[in-house]
């Protein structure tokens, strides 16, 4: 789409990128540990740790990784939730030249394996509450080094024994489990203290993260982004928000987990370029805590989902917090619900933007100003050196003052997945990404969401796809055929039902669900059962999701 409207209606917009400014993300980091060293970078359960710190000890896992027997492009996994540890081995990662594969640490074990295996994964840094699962696949896998963590391992001593001791034998969090070739990451990061590091020729075309996302055919895809893609994407954000950030000085709250690539752009390494420390939540579900821990820090800054800003709202003591240093909320991931962002404009006095992305974008597409004063409804305007159309079902972009699905080009957009040329092509045309997002615009240029092409199922941010779902309650005895759509929630957003036809009332849905929990993870799971005596299909067989939703 073209520019003018932005120089008509907003010449306050941050200009064009130049995504080739920096040859790294590595580039980026080094830069802001170097400029902030004396900042703090991250706090983390009453600990915090400075640039300096994070500079020092990322570099000393990269020197152990590179002399582990481990070369420049091999991937490596992280499987933990928001951690110190988790920056340490991210920047420690992509220092070695390595690529990070983010893994959801409450994958099952049918997942991690998938994933593992797709992406080729040669080492992982797992937090020990989950190696159980790992323990339960390893052998099925190419893995060939395992980094253990345990919950407080960054923690000065002696609260580090004390919470580890709580967590592994009080609080009976960590199942058993079986690695017995498995070492410590704190004693992977110490010994690079005495090892040669040597910073790898990185450019912009090397890949930096394989970040995956759910798949049509019944299983994840691992969106292939670039250094330059997360570059350009991070130099997009930074430059629509630097009229109002001020570098050193903010407060970012991080609670959404730092392996989805909403908080590990929009937080983390957004944050880092501008030297601010971000505010790491490891336990969001735990809201009284979370507000506690709110009340100790004079945020400026807080990124979530609707669900996340919800629970807050509802959490008693939160509407008591100093919000004279607040700036903004910044919702993403999934729609923001009127009702909750004005609420949160009541009580904060600030307002909560909307932004839209998705992983295949690394994942920022549009975001409002951050100068707005109030909810509009709208998921904003593209970043600077993006452009989006809407499009019919032929591709033929629509006429003004129509609906159509959006389609997204830009120096963020994803090389494609990996070693998949033909779901790449699926959505990949001359360069547009097609979202399968319905949306419309109005004479201002602000983008609003009217609808969903695709049969993806959102929920509280994270993408299902109905193929996996299915796929899974196909596996019980007792199905004979099987359909799962999204179906409207309040607190969600979406969540996930299925319509089934069984051989014997011997299945209940609290059986079906059941069984469905054992191989997927929490969010995917179906909520709500129907039971028909046949599903509606096209004159070819396949079965009409649409029509079930509808």
């Amino acid at each position: 789409m073209e520019k003018i409207w932005l120089e008509q209606y907003h010449p306050s917009v941050a200009p064009e990128i130049d995504p080739d400014r920096y040859s790294s993300v590595v580039d980026i980091f080094e830069q802001s540990v170097s400029t902030y060293a004396d900042n703090t970078a991250f706090i983390n359960m009453g600990h915090s740790i400075t640039f300096k710190e994070l500079d020092e000890l990322s570099r000393q896992f990269a020197a152990n990784l590179q002399n582990s027997g481990m070369k420049k492009g091999d991937p490596v996994a992280i499987m933990m939730p928001n951690l110190i540890q988790y920056p340490v081995a991210l920047f420690g990662i992509l220092r070695a030249g390595m690529v990070v594969v983010n893994v959801n640490p409450l994958y099952t074990a049918r997942e991690l394996k998938h994933q593992l295996n797709d992406a080729g994964v040669k080492a992982i840094v797992i937090v020990e509450n989950f190696a159980c699962t790992l323990s339960e696949v390893i052998g099925e896998t190419g893995v060939e080094r395992v980094l253990l963590t345990q919950i407080a391992d960054m923690l000065p001593a002696p609260k580090r024994w004390l919470m580890n001791f709580a967590v592994k034998h009080i609080k009976k969090m960590v199942p058993d489990y079986s690695l017995p070739k498995a070492e410590q990451f704190m004693d992977a990061v110490r010994s690079g203290s005495s090892m040669t590091y040597t910073k790898p020729d990185v450019s912009g075309d090397d890949t930096a993260f394989l970040q995956y996302t759910g798949g049509t055919t019944g299983v994840s895809k691992g969106a292939v982004l670039t250094h330059r893609n997360m570059v350009s994407n991070l130099e997009q954000v930074s430059g629509t928000l630097e009229t109002v950030i001020e570098p050193g000085k903010e407060l970012v709250v991080t609670a959404l987990p730092l392996y989805h690539i909403f908080a590990l752009q929009g937080n983390c390494l957004t944050f880092v370029k501008f030297g601010c420390p971000s505010l790491l939540i490891t336990n969001p579900r735990d809201m009284a805590g979370f507000v506690k821990e709110l009340s100790e820090h004079p945020f400026t800054v807080i990124t979530g989902v609707n669900t996340l800003f919800n629970g807050l709202l509802n959490t008693p003591g939160f509407n008591e917090l100093d919000f004279k240093k607040f700036k903004f909320g910044l919702g993403g991931g999934m729609a923001v619900q009127r009702p909750v962002a004005e609420r949160w404009q009541q009580v904060t006095g600030k307002v909560l933007l909307e932004g839209y992305g998705l992983t295949e974008c690394s994942p920022v597409v549009t975001v409002n100003p951050p100068t707005i004063k109030e909810y509009k409804g709208s998921i904003g305007m593209p970043l600077p050196s993006t452009d989006v159309k809407l499009c019919d079902d032929d591709g033929n972009e629509v006429p003004a003052g129509e609906t159509g699905e959006m389609y997204v080009k830009g120096p963020q957009v994803m090389k494609g997945y990996l070693n998949r040329p033909e779901a790449t092509a699926e959505i990949m045309h001359d360069g547009w990404l097609a979202t399968g997002d319905i949306a419309r615009v109005d004479e201002q240029g602000y983008f609003y969401i009217v609808d969903r092409k695709k049969d993806m199922i959102l929920v509280s941010g994270f993408n299902v796809f109905p193929n996996e779902v299915e796929e899974v309650a196909a596996m019980h005895e007792d199905i004979v055929e099987v359909a799962a759509v999204g179906v409207p929630h309040d607190v969600s957003g979406e969540v996930v039902k299925l319509f089934a036809v069984r051989k014997t009332e011997d299945l209940t849905e609290k059986g079906l669900i059941e069984h469905c929990r054992l191989h997927l993870t929490g969010y995917k799971v179906p909520k709500m059962v129907e039971f028909r005596e046949e599903l509606p299909k096209s004159n070819v067989g396949k079965i009409l999701r649409k029509e079930l939703r509808n």
